[in-house]
Protein backbone atom coordinates (compact mmCIF):
# COMPACT_ATOMS: atom_id res chain seq x y z
CA UNK A 1 0.00 0.00 0.00
CA UNK A 2 1.40 3.15 -1.11
CA UNK A 3 1.75 6.33 1.91
CA UNK A 4 2.17 9.69 1.21
CA UNK A 5 4.23 12.26 2.81
CA UNK A 6 2.33 14.98 2.85
CA UNK A 7 -1.61 15.85 3.65
CA UNK A 8 -3.90 15.13 1.34
CA UNK A 9 -7.63 15.65 1.55
CA UNK A 10 -9.91 13.27 1.93
CA UNK A 11 -12.20 11.78 -1.30
CA UNK A 12 -13.62 9.08 0.86
CA UNK A 13 -14.16 7.25 4.22
CA UNK A 14 -15.89 5.13 6.65
CA UNK A 15 -15.97 1.46 5.65
CA UNK A 16 -12.38 2.10 4.31
CA UNK A 17 -10.55 5.50 5.04
CA UNK A 18 -9.49 6.46 1.34
CA UNK A 19 -7.65 9.61 0.37
CA UNK A 20 -6.99 11.50 -3.27
CA UNK A 21 -4.62 13.65 -4.42
CA UNK A 22 -6.12 16.73 -6.20
CA UNK A 23 -4.25 19.77 -8.50
CA UNK A 24 -5.82 23.20 -9.75
CA UNK A 25 -6.81 23.65 -12.62
CA UNK A 26 -3.31 25.00 -14.13
CA UNK A 27 -1.78 22.54 -16.56
CA UNK A 28 1.68 23.53 -15.26
CA UNK A 29 1.07 22.54 -11.61
CA UNK A 30 1.00 19.16 -9.90
CA UNK A 31 4.69 18.94 -8.85
CA UNK A 32 6.42 15.79 -7.31
CA UNK A 33 5.22 14.85 -3.69
CA UNK A 34 7.72 14.67 -0.87
CA UNK A 35 8.41 10.77 -0.80
CA UNK A 36 10.13 9.09 2.46
CA UNK A 37 13.79 8.27 1.49
CA UNK A 38 12.87 10.87 -1.96
CA UNK A 39 13.76 14.18 -3.22
CA UNK A 40 12.06 16.90 -1.62
CA UNK A 41 8.92 18.86 -3.70
CA UNK A 42 10.40 20.62 -5.91
CA UNK A 43 12.36 17.08 -7.47
CA UNK A 44 14.34 16.58 -10.81
CA UNK A 45 12.21 16.46 -13.84
CA UNK A 46 11.33 13.26 -14.77
CA UNK A 47 13.57 13.60 -17.16
CA UNK A 48 12.58 12.97 -20.27
CA UNK A 49 10.17 14.70 -22.68
CA UNK A 50 13.59 17.42 -23.58
CA UNK A 51 10.83 20.08 -24.62
CA UNK A 52 9.82 17.44 -27.11
CA UNK A 53 6.79 15.49 -27.45
CA UNK A 54 4.33 15.99 -24.81
CA UNK A 55 0.72 14.33 -26.31
CA UNK A 56 1.10 10.53 -26.75
CA UNK A 57 -2.13 8.27 -27.63
CA UNK A 58 -3.09 5.30 -25.61
CA UNK A 59 -0.60 2.94 -25.79
CA UNK A 60 2.32 4.76 -26.60
CA UNK A 61 4.94 4.86 -23.93
CA UNK A 62 6.33 7.56 -22.09
CA UNK A 63 10.05 9.07 -22.72
CA UNK A 64 12.31 7.54 -20.19
CA UNK A 65 11.92 9.15 -16.77
CA UNK A 66 14.32 9.14 -14.16
CA UNK A 67 13.78 8.05 -10.35
CA UNK A 68 14.56 10.52 -7.83
CA UNK A 69 13.95 8.05 -5.57
CA UNK A 70 17.63 7.50 -3.29
CA UNK A 71 17.56 3.84 -3.52
CA UNK A 72 17.06 3.61 -7.15
CA UNK A 73 19.22 6.74 -8.08
CA UNK A 74 19.91 6.54 -11.43
CA UNK A 75 17.21 4.06 -12.86
CA UNK A 76 15.21 5.18 -15.97
CA UNK A 77 11.59 3.44 -16.86
CA UNK A 78 8.90 4.31 -19.02
CA UNK A 79 4.84 4.47 -18.55
CA UNK A 80 2.32 3.20 -20.76
CA UNK A 81 -1.10 4.37 -19.99
CA UNK A 82 -3.21 1.75 -22.58
CA UNK A 83 -6.89 2.10 -21.41
CA UNK A 84 -8.77 4.45 -19.73
CA UNK A 85 -12.28 3.39 -18.25
CA UNK A 86 -15.07 5.41 -16.26
CA UNK A 87 -16.48 3.36 -13.77
CA UNK A 88 -20.16 3.56 -12.37
CA UNK A 89 -22.32 4.32 -9.08
CA UNK A 90 -23.15 0.72 -8.92
CA UNK A 91 -18.98 0.23 -8.52
CA UNK A 92 -18.88 3.02 -5.91
CA UNK A 93 -21.77 1.23 -4.25
CA UNK A 94 -19.93 -1.95 -4.24
CA UNK A 95 -16.37 -0.86 -3.66
CA UNK A 96 -16.54 -0.73 0.25
CA UNK A 97 -16.20 2.89 0.61
CA UNK A 98 -18.38 5.60 1.32
CA UNK A 99 -18.32 9.08 0.35
CA UNK A 100 -17.68 12.30 1.76
CA UNK A 101 -20.75 14.38 1.49
CA UNK A 102 -18.49 17.06 0.95
CA UNK A 103 -16.90 16.00 -1.95
CA UNK A 104 -20.51 15.39 -3.57
CA UNK A 105 -21.62 12.03 -5.73
CA UNK A 106 -18.57 10.47 -7.42
CA UNK A 107 -17.27 7.87 -9.48
CA UNK A 108 -14.00 5.73 -10.73
CA UNK A 109 -11.95 5.98 -13.29
CA UNK A 110 -9.91 2.88 -13.95
CA UNK A 111 -6.67 3.39 -15.88
CA UNK A 112 -4.39 0.32 -17.57
CA UNK A 113 -0.46 1.08 -17.69
CA UNK A 114 2.63 -0.94 -18.18
CA UNK A 115 5.16 -0.07 -16.24
CA UNK A 116 8.61 -0.78 -17.88
CA UNK A 117 12.08 -0.32 -16.11
CA UNK A 118 14.70 0.53 -18.97
CA UNK A 119 18.13 0.75 -16.97
CA UNK A 120 19.65 0.77 -13.30
CA UNK A 121 19.01 -0.51 -10.21
CA UNK A 122 15.93 -1.88 -9.20
CA UNK A 123 12.76 0.04 -9.14
CA UNK A 124 9.29 -0.53 -6.81
CA UNK A 125 6.11 -0.61 -8.76
CA UNK A 126 4.99 1.92 -6.18
CA UNK A 127 7.66 4.03 -7.68
CA UNK A 128 7.26 4.24 -11.34
CA UNK A 129 3.48 4.97 -11.35
CA UNK A 130 2.78 7.87 -8.55
CA UNK A 131 2.68 10.30 -10.96
CA UNK A 132 0.00 9.34 -13.26
CA UNK A 133 -3.02 11.70 -12.38
CA UNK A 134 -6.40 12.03 -14.61
CA UNK A 135 -7.35 15.47 -15.87
CA UNK A 136 -11.31 15.14 -15.89
CA UNK A 137 -13.04 17.66 -19.36
CA UNK A 138 -14.05 19.88 -16.45
CA UNK A 139 -10.57 20.35 -15.49
CA UNK A 140 -9.63 19.16 -12.63
CA UNK A 141 -6.93 16.78 -11.71
CA UNK A 142 -6.47 14.26 -9.12
CA UNK A 143 -3.94 11.42 -8.71
CA UNK A 144 -4.58 7.69 -7.71
CA UNK A 145 -6.75 6.88 -4.79
CA UNK A 146 -4.80 5.93 -1.76
CA UNK A 147 -6.65 3.26 0.74
CA UNK A 148 -5.53 3.54 4.31
CA UNK A 149 -7.65 1.48 6.34
CA UNK A 150 -9.73 -1.09 4.60
CA UNK A 151 -9.35 -2.07 0.84
CA UNK A 152 -11.76 -0.59 -1.77
CA UNK A 153 -12.63 -3.34 -4.17
CA UNK A 154 -13.28 -2.98 -8.13
CA UNK A 155 -14.50 -4.92 -11.10
CA UNK A 156 -11.90 -6.09 -13.37
CA UNK A 157 -9.02 -3.70 -11.28
CA UNK A 158 -7.03 -5.29 -8.57
CA UNK A 159 -4.99 -2.87 -6.78
CA UNK A 160 -1.20 -3.85 -7.36
CA UNK A 161 1.66 -4.48 -5.28
CA UNK A 162 3.32 -1.41 -5.08
CA UNK A 163 5.92 -3.19 -3.17
CA UNK A 164 7.00 -5.68 -5.79
CA UNK A 165 10.48 -4.44 -7.59
CA UNK A 166 11.67 -4.60 -11.27
CA UNK A 167 14.68 -5.11 -12.55
CA UNK A 168 15.85 -3.97 -16.05
CA UNK A 169 13.92 -5.06 -18.81
CA UNK A 170 11.56 -6.44 -16.67
CA UNK A 171 7.82 -4.83 -17.28
CA UNK A 172 4.16 -4.78 -15.01
CA UNK A 173 0.81 -4.39 -16.22
CA UNK A 174 -1.40 -2.47 -13.50
CA UNK A 175 -4.89 -0.86 -12.99
CA UNK A 176 -5.22 1.99 -11.19
CA UNK A 177 -8.52 3.47 -9.79
CA UNK A 178 -9.15 7.25 -9.48
CA UNK A 179 -12.22 9.03 -8.31
CA UNK A 180 -13.73 12.07 -10.30
CA UNK A 181 -17.20 14.05 -9.79
CA UNK A 182 -20.00 12.02 -11.08
CA UNK A 183 -21.33 13.97 -14.43
CA UNK A 184 -17.29 14.59 -15.27
CA UNK A 185 -15.97 12.45 -17.90
CA UNK A 186 -12.30 11.51 -17.65
CA UNK A 187 -10.32 13.80 -20.75
CA UNK A 188 -7.08 12.80 -20.57
CA UNK A 189 -4.11 10.46 -18.69
CA UNK A 190 -1.38 13.09 -17.14
CA UNK A 191 1.76 12.19 -16.11
CA UNK A 192 3.52 14.95 -13.98
CA UNK A 193 7.07 15.98 -15.05
CA UNK A 194 7.51 18.60 -11.93
CA UNK A 195 6.79 22.19 -11.18
CA UNK A 196 8.66 23.24 -13.47
CA UNK A 197 7.42 21.48 -16.60
CA UNK A 198 4.32 20.52 -18.37
CA UNK A 199 3.16 17.05 -17.48
CA UNK A 200 3.07 14.24 -20.44
CA UNK A 201 -0.50 13.48 -21.22
CA UNK A 202 -2.32 10.85 -23.17
CA UNK A 203 -6.19 12.12 -24.35
CA UNK A 204 -9.00 10.05 -23.29
CA UNK A 205 -11.77 9.35 -26.56
CA UNK A 206 -15.02 9.56 -25.05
Amino acid sequence: MRTWTRTVPVAAGALALALALTGCNDSGSGGRKDRSGGAGSEGSSQGASDEGKRTFVLGEASPAQESDMKASSGATYTVTPTKVQTGTKADMAGSGLEEDKEDGPQVPVYVWSTLTHKSGKAMEVGDMDDDLVVRTDKGQRTRALLVLMGEAKWPNCQEPDSEKKLNAGQSEKICTAFLIPEGQKAAAVELMQGFHAEPLEWPVKN
